[in-house]
């Protein structure tokens, strides 16, 4: 699959839901949202046709995420179904990890290789704080305990950078990859919607942030872990993991993009940003040909998206980011 400037596209990310058991102050409002309707949303066995259909068209990865992936009951089934497609050589998924510690075993069992996981403070309060929900923390840890005893690998942290709430911990989320093998990621805040206010006042770029971990010592350009994210990563030379950052305000990096995603009520979106959508949910389920569709879903692909520090023009009018799976 390629789009109309030659990049290659083989790797889809699937919301599977819109519902999260957290709040966090990011993504998504504190009252929630008005939820998709329960027919709205795709069927386990009709995400695994639309994966089908695609990796016949040159899909070779997938990242299952949310909202909150783990609140949709039997996750681990759909896995199973899209590790049954011969085409497709990668499976992951995002999580705040929450529910990883219940779960995860059967996930890795159905075909999840490794897991991205939220977290944005190393500090109990904090991270209750930012979630908007008491006891995230331990569970959170717990989940990344029950990573790691399971073998998933890479295990990759997502940090949002929030000025005055957690930017005081960059250099402790640097020292972690000395002495663990995780790939610290931190993300720059970008705006939707429901979070204008604190996108415009509490942003911190990346750039200020590679800055301060550069004062703990050398830091290397480096590979990073296997994977399909935009993030440029840097390493301690005696580092286990790996720091890595994701820059989408300060420095665009559409130019390498790789990925479509399909929403959980079936909109395979070309762009995270923006309004180009194409319904692949209807028809589906009238029998239609999904290839054209698809298709033309490439040809619209933009180059790059135009995101707006304070502003929502450049989201597309979403509200939060777990509409669409982040």
């Amino acid at each position: 699959m390629i789009d109309q400037f030659g990049r290659s596209v083989e790797y889809l990310r699937i919301s599977v839901t819109d519902k999260c058991n957290l709040r966090c102050v990011y993504c998504m409002p504190l009252e929630g949202l008005d939820w998709l309707k329960r027919e709205s949303l795709l069927s386990y066995e009709e995400i695994a046709r639309i994966v089908q259909v695609m990796a016949g068209m040159g899909l070779k990865r997938v990242r299952v995420t949310g909202g909150e992936p783990l609140v949709r009951k039997d996750l681990h089934s759909l896995i199973g179904m899209i590790s049954a497609i011969s085409e497709i050589e990668d499976i992951s998924l995002s999580t705040n990890a929450v529910l990883l510690a219940d779960q995860g075993e059967r996930l890795r069992d159905a075909g999840v290789k490794r897991v991205n996981i939220s977290l944005d403070s190393l500090q109990e309060e904090r991270v209750d704080a930012i979630s908007r929900r008491p006891d995230s923390f331990s569970r959170i840890m717990a989940g990344l305990d029950a990573a790691e005893e399971l073998g998933f690998e890479p295990i990759k942290i997502n940090v949002v950078l929030i000025g005055g709430q957690n930017d005081d911990e960059i250099e402790a989320f640097a020292q972690i990859t000395r002495d663990r093998p995780w790939h610290v990621r931190f993300i720059e805040l970008m705006p939707t919607g429901s979070n204008l206010e604190l996108s415009m006042d509490n942003y911190v770029s990346c750039q200020d942030a590679l800055a301060r971990i550069r004062k703990l010592g050398i830091l290397e350009p480096a590979e990073g872990p296997r994977g399909n994210g935009p993030a440029t990563y840097f390493r301690f030379p005696d580092g286990r993991g790996t720091v890595g950052v994701i820059t989408p305000m300060s420095h665009n990096f559409c130019d390498r993009c790789n990925r479509m995603r399909l929403t959980a009520d079936g909109q395979l979106r070309p762009c995270l940003f923006g309004s180009l959508q194409t319904n692949l949910r209807d028809p589906l389920r009238d029998g239609d040909d999904l290839v054209p569709l698809i298709e033309d879903t490439l040809r619209i692909k933009p180059e790059r998206h135009y995101l707006i520090q304070g502003s929502d023009e450049g989201s597309g009018g979403l509200v939060a980011l777990s509409q669409t799976g982040g």
